[in-house]
């Protein structure tokens, strides 16, 4: 047995736990200075090989013995931190991160972490496996004659940057900083790679969020190469199904370029003959070739209301993949037959060829939907059509709600400029034809899914859990605040008894109240190589396939499904399944997050133009610091402490109510605000009591 076998076995066994010191003094065959330096040497070796690890303590073990996990840190401006562990079967929640236990480790960063023993939540940073932001985006600042980056997101670090490699960034600029080094107890080192501009601009304060989610507009030039080669193939049957002469369209939003679905729907002897055609990307982007790995990377479009960053170069996106009224177009098609109550009694999936016969936009459909004249007479080949489709989607509207969908309010901001370059934010509105699209996509996406699931080819699932037993507790204490007896096993929940209470809500005062806690309650879809059904949705099989222009995912599962419809089995998917959902995952929450800063950005430079003005508010999040309200076009702003009232407020999290000795205020409650101010710094918009009464 060799010294580095029997050390290993020791760790195992009693001499777990110990200081390199104990190992070395206590060990019976350790008798010489040499043979000292070779246990030192042995142990760094096992070190490096990741056989044994130090504890927070400075003890040796191995990563078993210390229950050592692979995660992701979730950093705060506070200085602690949360890991995510990747295994989401084994670890139902996040882990604590003091921060005397991160031990060199940022937000984002890929790490391996241990559990601290006799805590149920707390864990330790045992090594960092990958750093998570390498570049970073903030504020260049000339200090003493030293470069200093103060970056945006306040849970990283200054970084010191020497004024040699500042790209001659002026004091106050915005750049976009590569993380060179990190020294041990001290600020990272970096340097300059782009100057975005001058801090405080609308554009560059735009473009500085875009980069700092890793995001851009550009490809390399191999991708847009190879993408516009592939693109300049005409289009041949082959062997596909030819629908040309189907009445065919397509219902998209009116300034949407990448078109990826259409519809078509017919009714024949008592059934409807709903088809939904998809783009037929996998025709054009070849699994792992240069196009694939860019879109794989990218993992989604991102939409900006000026802007979109598109998964595939436009040659794709906006030509030879895009569902073009009048042109023909590769698509996978999914004809599925319903009866008069909305079930399904048969579908089939299949390649095709089709050529949309109008560009609908939702605007025009609903307007049909109302029977507006103007709208009736321009589209007269459509009204029987769209008449079908309104009325096959309230029968899917109404079995799905029987099913126990459910059917959370989620708003929604529309937010675009107009011709003079003004921000506009409408009143938020959901209108019919938008749910027509989504009840023809859901059915499309169940259908393929249990196509895949029943045969088992690799898939990437749209899953959607079921809430914690916590969070279902919460809510549960909630209602009970609210009056409200909620029949709720925290332990056995189903989609149908949150629709339940949904239903007994409705019309009621509290019913905004009940949609937005149960929101909180909900978990986060994500993408998975497993069924495990979809909560919200009700559904018991769901994955992503009527958007491949651009969502990896419906990609991957186009691919996989071809492939068996062409006569194989799809399992050289298989392996790359499991890492594919949670890249895509992860690539969906950092598009997400872009989202959603650009278009509070948005949204503040909107509120600079209404200081001053009052408007009808809704509480849409209560703290221990504030207020917030959410005005009809979804602009959210905070009404601070300070400005509410009375000064003796009491705070309780769980109930989400602020009380004081004369006004309370709770998620839900209607409020007349007035707006204060936008403070761009931290990216918010002040508001304070127009009224002191609620509406």
């Amino acid at each position: 047995m060799t010294l580095k076998e029997r050390i290993l076995i020791q760790i195992k066994s009693n001499f777990a736990f110990k200081s390199e010191h104990e190992i070395i003094n206590h060990n019976p065959f350790v008798h010489t200075r040499q043979a000292r330096k070779e246990v030192k040497a042995v142990l760094r070796e096992l070190e490096k090989e990741g056989k044994i690890i130090h504890d927070r303590k400075g003890h040796l073990c191995t990563p078993k013995q210390a229950g050592v996990f692979s995660g992701t840190v979730r950093g705060n401006a506070r200085g602690f931190a949360f890991v995510e562990p990747d295994d989401k079967e084994k670890f139902k929640g996040d882990f604590f991160i003091p921060p005397h236990s991160l031990f060199g480790a940022y937000d984002g960063d890929k790490v391996k972490a241990a559990p601290v023993k006799g805590t149920a939540d707390e864990a330790y940073i045992v090594e960092i496996t990958e750093r998570g932001r390498t570049q970073v985006v903030g504020v260049f600042m000339i200090e003493g004659g030293f470069g200093v980056m103060q970056p945006d997101d306040s849970k990283l670090p200054e970084i010191a940057i020497p004024l040699d490699l500042s790209k001659n960034a002026k004091d106050g600029d915005k750049v976009l900083c590569e993380i060179t080094s990190y020294p041990q107890n001290r600020m990272p080192n970096g340097k300059v790679i782009e100057v975005l501009g001058e801090g405080g601009n609308f554009a560059v304060e735009v473009l500085s969020i875009i980069r700092a989610h890793g995001l851009y507009s550009e490809f390399p030039e191999e991708v847009i190469h190879e993408a516009e080669k592939a693109s300049s193939a005409a289009i041949v049957i082959d062997g596909r199904r030819d629908l040309r002469e189907k009445l065919i369209f397509t219902i998209d939003g009116a300034d949407t370029r990448d078109i990826d679905d259409a519809v078509s729907l017919e009714y024949k002897d008592g059934k409807y003959i709903l088809g939904v055609h998809i783009a037929d990307v996998s025709n054009y982007v070849k699994y792992r070739s240069a196009v694939d790995n860019e879109a794989y990377a990218r993992g989604t479009s991102v939409y900006f209301p000026d802007a979109v960053l598109p998964m595939l170069p436009k040659s794709l996106s906006n030509g030879a993949c895009s569902l073009n009224e009048g042109e023909d177009r590769y698509a996978m098609s999914c004809v599925m037959i319903f009866d008069e109550r909305g079930n399904r009694l048969d579908y089939e999936i299949f390649e095709s060829v089709i050529k949309s016969r109008r560009k609908m936009t939702y605007s025009a459909v609903t307007a049909i939907c109302n029977g507006e004249k103007t709208a009736c007479n321009d589209y007269a080949d459509l009204i029987e059509t769209v008449a079908l489709m309104q009325k096959l989607c309230l029968i899917m509207e109404s079995r799905r709600d029987a099913a126990g969908n459910v059917n959370l309010d989620v708003r929604e901001a529309k937010i675009y400029t107009d011709a003079s370059g003004k921000i506009v934010i409408p009143d938020y509105e959901r209108t019919i034809s938008e749910r027509i699209i989504e009840q023809f996509m859901i059915s499309a996406n169940e259908a393929v899914a249990e196509f895949m699931a029943k045969r088992g080819i690799p898939c990437l699932y749209r899953i959607h859990e079921v809430p914690s037993p916590e969070k279902v507790s919460t809510l549960v204490s909630f209602l009970k605040d609210l009056g409200i007896n909620a029949k709720l096993d925290a332990d056995d929940t189903a989609p149908a008894d949150f629709q339940r209470i949904l239903k007994s809500a409705e019309n009621k005062p509290y019913f905004s109240v009940i949609n937005k806690v149960m929101l909180r309650c909900m978990q986060k879809a994500r993408y998975a190589e497993e069924n495990r059904g979809h909560f919200g949705l009700a559904s018991s099989c769901y994955c992503h396939f009527t958007s491949p222009i651009r969502r990896y995912p419906d990609l991957f599962v186009h691919r996989a499904l071809k492939e068996v419809l062409r006569g194989g089995n799809g399992l050289k998917f298989k392996d790359s399944a499991k890492q594919a959902g949670i890249d895509c995952s992860e690539c969906e929450r950092n598009a997400d997050e872009a989202e959603r800063e650009v278009d509070d950005l948005y949204k503040l430079e909107y509120m600079t133009e209404r200081i001053g003005e009052e408007y009808d508010a809704t509480v849409s999040g209560v703290t221990n610091f504030g207020v917030f309200c959410e005005l009809k076009n979804t602009v959210e702003g905070l009404i601070p402490l300070e400005y509410l009232p009375e000064d003796n407020y009491e705070f309780f999290g769980e109930k989400f109510l602020l009380k004081g000795r004369r006004n309370s205020y709770r998620l839900g409650d209607k409020l007349k605000i007035r707006v204060d101010g936008c403070d761009f710094g931290r990216k918010r918009v002040t508001f304070s009591i127009a009224q002191e009464n609620k509406l």
